[in-house]
């Protein structure tokens, strides 16, 4: 059987790359899945898509990043949750959801110009305009860093996005159903006790929540 098959409800399998790049470009953490030590271990982190690969970023200290550096296989897992499916059962009540899994093996970003831009790139994702509003990295904390890159080859996507499946014999009586979505918000920033008088909140952080 093909690894990327889905086979628990395969209605709801995407074969579409826009789809698939949506969801990366939306989540901000992906769960990276690898055998060490012999042993199963999943490193959640910050994810970032650019064009037909996912980079991600670590400490050269950890071991798990070094792993996944080596080039051993690996799964890449990253979810949204887009609403709750409130049905008139428990049992059918669900999710809206976009899910996929990547397979593969990481590469490691070497050349500096490029790593550098990847560096760039994960800052930016996780808030935009940021790169501009901070120094640059210095040497140290270059070397500090280790920058991964996956190849966005072998994939698989399941998309729900549904109304209640409720039976007829459900659908006379008394519950509620529908679907309540969820959004991501932010909430008020707040200052850092050890921030110098009169900096005022930098436009990458007033864009998050529009203040």
């Amino acid at each position: 059987m093909v690894r990327t098959q889905i086979t628990r409800i395969p209605e709801l399998a995407s074969q579409q790359r826009g789809d698939l790049d949506a969801l990366l470009d939306s989540a901000l953490v992906g769960h990276f899945a690898l055998q060490a030590d012999e042993h199963p271990v999943v490193i959640p982190t910050a994810i970032a898509r650019d064009g037909d690969s996912v980079l991600a970023h670590g400490s050269t200290g950890s071991r798990w990043m070094r792993a996944l550096a080596s080039g051993v296989p690996t799964s890449l897992g990253v979810t949204m949750l887009d609403g709750i499916v409130v049905a008139r059962s428990a049992f059918e009540s669900s999710m809206h959801y976009r899910s996929a899994v990547l397979f593969g093996m990481c590469s490691t970003v070497v050349d500096p110009r490029e790593k550098r831009a990847a560096l760039d790139l994960i800052t930016d994702r996780l808030l935009p305009g940021r790169v501009a509003e901070v120094r640059d990295p210095t040497v140290k904390e270059l070397a500090a860093t280790l920058v991964l890159r996956l190849p966005i080859d072998q994939w698989s996507l399941k998309i729900s996005a549904d109304w209640p499946e409720d039976p007829d014999s459900d659908l006379a009586g008394p519950a509620w159903a529908g679907v309540v979505p969820m959004t991501v918000t932010y909430g008020a920033p707040h200052p850092a006790p050890d921030l110098s008088a009169g900096i005022e909140i930098p436009d990458s952080v007033r864009n998050l929540g529009r203040y």
